[in-house]
């Protein structure tokens, strides 16, 4: 196998001004200082980029930090994924596994390969999202994440089973109207959640929070108290607890045949814990929101 040459201090040309580039996009270097020229800050960057990336320090571009520094300037959409031999891997990779993790599909370990996990991950969301659950990642997933991206940038992977996701299929969200609400700071932020989710999947989703809603719901609209355990609500309210995931769904089916019975139709769903760090572990307000939506959109189907 050939290797590629060195490109060391003083070089020049297209080859240090592509290292440079890459260098900026992973911010090692300003734009300013892509001049195709092999100096000092381009010999420094090259070091930290080394540092960053585990790799033996040096100011000179190998084959090695060559193949390090293309993974790692890969950005999410710029470049069509699939499971191959062998697998793609680098910052894009890592990206799309976070954002999976995040919506609820889990990824196995977030480790910037596109291995069988990551595939299987990627076909559960695109089955929820009414895609071709081809297991590639192209031009309609990454419009997808993207217009879900206020639910998985910057948040942490929903830990769990690798199954729970939010198979919200189009018609059950514009069908069914739906106000969440909590009068809690945790309740309110998984209704907010909720509705986002719900309105990121379908613009035309009729599940909203009370926090959104700007008219008062009417009686066609189930109501959906969200509650942590000390709060009460009325005996003649049905009310589920979050307890027990795998059959959540089910009860919440029965809950809202109970509900439908009495105007306006209402129940209560119970979460676990009483703060925003006693949820029980990985049950922050997001896991709570793409698992209960995922529940009542199941319950409605």
């Amino acid at each position: 196998m050939m290797t590629m040459e060195t490109i060391k201090r003083h070089d020049t040309g297209p080859a240090v001004e592509d290292v440079q580039q890459r260098l900026a996009i992973v911010g090692l270097l300003d734009e300013d200082e892509v001049d195709g020229v092999f100096g000092e800050r381009t010999a420094s960057a090259v070091w930290a980029f080394c540092e960053h990336a585990c790799l033996p320090v040096s100011d000179e571009v190998t084959d090695k930090v060559w193949s390090a520094l293309v993974d790692a300037s890969f950005q999410l959409g710029d470049r069509t994924l699939y499971l191959r031999m062998p697998h793609f891997h680098g910052q894009d990779v890592l990206e799309l596994q976070g954002a999976l993790g995040a919506l609820g599909f889990a990824c196995g370990e977030t480790d910037g390969i596109f291995g069988a996990f990551t595939e299987l991950a990627l076909r559960k969301f695109q089955l929820n999202l009414g895609l071709p659950s081809d297991g590639i990642a192209g031009a309609y997933t990454y419009a997808a994440l993207r217009n879900l991206h206020h639910s998985w940038e910057g948040k942490e992977a929903v830990h769990g089973s690798s199954h729970l996701g939010f198979a919200r299929a189009a018609d059950v969200l514009e069908r069914n109207a739906l106000c969440l609400f909590g009068t809690k700071e945790f309740t309110r932020s998984v209704a907010s959640r909720m509705s986002n989710l719900a309105l990121a999947t379908s613009p035309a989703s009729k599940i909203v929070s009370a926090d959104s809603l700007l008219v008062a719901p009417d009686s066609s609209m189930l109501l959906v108290h969200i509650v942590l355990p000390d709060e009460n609500t009325a005996p003649s309210v049905p009310r589920v607890s979050y307890e027990g995931e795998e059959t959540l769904a089910l009860r919440l089916e029965t809950a809202i045949g109970v509900a439908e019975e009495s105007a306006p139709s209402r129940i209560a769903v119970e979460l676990t814990g009483t703060a925003w760090g006693d949820a029980g572990e990985g049950r922050s307000a997001q896991h709570f929101a793409i698992t209960l939506l995922d529940a009542l959109c199941s319950a409605l189907s």
